[in-house]
């Protein structure tokens, strides 16, 4: 079976480059030497390994994807690009016939999908890639609607701590609002305590050093309103390997999507776990 053809936007960014990393250590997919890239970033080709890939500035890329579809065919995109260009992108995919993975966050998610479900292509779309991440939100998802407001009367307090250049608030954090919403928990999106200080994350958060440039740390505590109940669930992941390891699986399972004729959907983590 020919291998599926993949190219990896976003380079040379930290999630992108480790996403093409992982790609390349993967017989099952080929990495195509192009990349869509920020009109800010002066270099004109990014390295992974030994591997030489060409960044494609915006005022460029309709011209090079047509000569990419043409000599490679069918192209699986992945994008870990920047917040601001989210829908931008995913409009140039679906114009494209472009079936993507979304792995940057932000961006209006609801134009974001609505993009997809009137184009001809499909997509995978998640806040987070890391799907034991994903799993946990589940299980607060099946709480929040067996056990509606269970926890009403109990306050919340959400803290996030990602690496400096992380330039939004996690989207797994504000996934997770609607859970406690859903449990009792009135919670708002400007209530999330943000980190992005490495001397407060190291001093004050004990992230290792080694990791401060590449970690997600997320704390939901909720306490009854006497002071006598406390409840906490934390993640904390450090570096990027789980992600780029659940974005190997969003590819196949988009491909065997695409391959079974998939137009116009929007597909999550959820289903990539569940393989259906």
């Amino acid at each position: 079976m020919d291998p599926i053809k993949v190219m990896v936007n976003g380079l040379p960014g930290n999630m992108s480059t480790k996403a093409a990393e992982h790609i390349l250590q993967e017989s099952s997919l080929k990495l195509i030497p192009y990349a869509l890239t920020g009109p800010e970033i002066e270099a004109t080709e990014a390295k992974i390994g030994a591997d030489a890939v060409k960044l494609i500035k915006p005022d460029e890329r309709q011209q090079m994807m047509e000569s990419i579809k043409q000599t490679e065919g069918m192209v699986i995109c992945v994008d870990y690009t920047h917040p601001s260009v989210v829908n931008d992108n995913a409009t140039f995919y679906c114009e494209n016939g472009l079936p993507f993975v979304m792995g940057t966050t932000g961006g209006d998610r609801t134009r974001l999908a609505e993009t997809v479900l009137g184009s001809d292509t499909a997509a995978v779309i998640a806040p987070n890639m890391g799907k034991q991440i994903v799993a946990f939100q589940a299980m607060m998802e099946y709480a929040a609607e067996t056990f509606p407001d269970v926890f009403k009367g109990y306050g919340l307090e959400i803290k996030e701590s990602h690496q400096q250049g992380k330039a939004d608030t996690s989207g797994t954090a504000k996934a997770m609002i609607g859970y406690f919403n859903l449990l009792g928990v009135p919670f708002a999106k400007d209530q999330i305590e943000m980190e992005r200080d490495p001397g407060v994350q190291q001093s004050e958060w004990g992230v290792p050093e080694a990791y401060l440039k590449g970690h997600g740390w997320h704390t939901y505590s909720l306490r009854s309103q006497d002071g006598t109940v406390f409840f906490q669930f934390t993640h904390n992941v450090n570096d990027r390997d789980i992600y780029a390891r659940g974005t190997i699986d969003a590819i196949h399972y988009l491909a065997k999507k695409i391959d079974e004729g998939a137009k116009g959907h929007v597909f999550t983590m959820i289903d990539v776990l569940k393989g259906a």
